[in-house]
């Protein structure tokens, strides 16, 4: 008697099904075959995931919700917000030409362009050095850049302002100007030790292979380098938009002319004079920007997390 060819090919997909495995871990794969921690698991994993849908979402919902509402809602009762009813879509456009947030943002663009590109190039390039050229003094001068790590930002903010008001051997001044916020972003030691780690863990055996062929150090730098360094640029990347992005104190210090002062500067500035509604829906544009930038490099941000590690070897 044959078989039914429809049962057939279920048994042999059920056959080659492969295993369901789990990483090791506090709950042996005994008791997960056990029905009352299946459902414990199961429980107390999904309390877990809506805990952190509520902390990582809950902030970002509460500003769109606020940004709707009127003021008086939000000062008499914060959270009525979310039962109020009100949905003001004008106050997005009141903000917009009020407060002029497409100036400020075109600003925060510029700054924050300008401070990814010096940042990207310099941290870039002197890891490569470091790394891959290795000069005989390039072990003091890694040391010497770790042991900046240790020196409190605010201890070397007076010293750099007077720096930007006159700089040495030019005598000018770049209070004003873009470039007192995009060199000082530049010189980052923990980013370019975050590359130089990268960098490290690449196989010598490639630089060998190029330099054999011919390649210089351009092109070792443009041809194996780059394409091999995609995921730390994004995660580079994601982290110096973002802090460049929220940036406060430097700034509003060297950027006092209004028309050049980027959101993060501005918002603040004008709380005063605006209703808290539209402060709000200010806000949430403001936000827009950096947070479709993460939904973007997240991927590169997660495959630069372990990318190092996995390249070793």
């Amino acid at each position: 008697m044959s078989a039914t060819p429809g049962l057939v090919t279920v048994q042999t997909k059920r056959a080659t099904r492969a295993p369901r495995h789990y990483e090791r871990g506090a709950v042996s794969f005994a008791d997960r075959k056990k029905l009352s921690v299946r459902i414990a698991l199961g429980i107390s994993q999904s309390l877990l995931l809506i805990a952190l849908i509520v902390v990582s979402l809950g902030p970002l919902v509460w500003l769109f919700m606020a940004a709707l509402a009127e003021s008086q809602t939000l000062v008499r009762n914060p959270m009525g917000v979310f039962t109020s009813g009100q949905f003001l879509w004008e106050n997005f456009v009141t903000a917009w030409t009020t407060i002029r947030v497409g100036q400020y943002l075109l600003n925060t663009l510029w700054v924050v362009g300008g401070s990814w590109f010096v940042t990207i190039f310099t941290c870039m390039t002197g890891a490569y050095v470091l790394s891959v050229l290795r000069p005989k003094w390039g072990g003091f001068v890694a040391g010497a850049i770790l042991a900046t790590l240790f020196i409190p930002n605010v201890i070397s903010l007076v010293p750099l302002y007077l720096t930007i008001i006159e700089m040495p051997l030019l005598n000018i001044s770049l209070l004003d100007t873009y470039w007192a916020v995009w060199l000082p972003h530049a010189a980052s030691p923990f980013l370019l030790l975050v590359f130089k780690r990268f960098f490290d863990a690449i196989p010598p055996e490639l630089y060998e292979a190029a330099r054999i062929d011919g390649a210089g150090p351009i092109r070792v730098f443009t041809t194996i380098i780059l394409p091999m360094s995609k995921p730390i640029i994004g995660v580079a990347s994601l982290l110096t938009i973002v802090a460049s992005w929220k940036d406060f104190l430097w700034p509003m210090l060297v950027l006092p002319n209004a028309s050049l002062q980027p959101i993060s500067v501005a918002l603040p500035r004008v709380a005063e004079i605006v209703p808290l509604n539209i402060q709000m829906a200010a806000l949430f544009l403001a936000i827009i920007f950096p947070v479709g930038l993460f939904l973007v490099l997240q991927r590169y941000f997660l495959e630069g997390a372990g990318s190092a590690g996995a390249l070793k070897g």
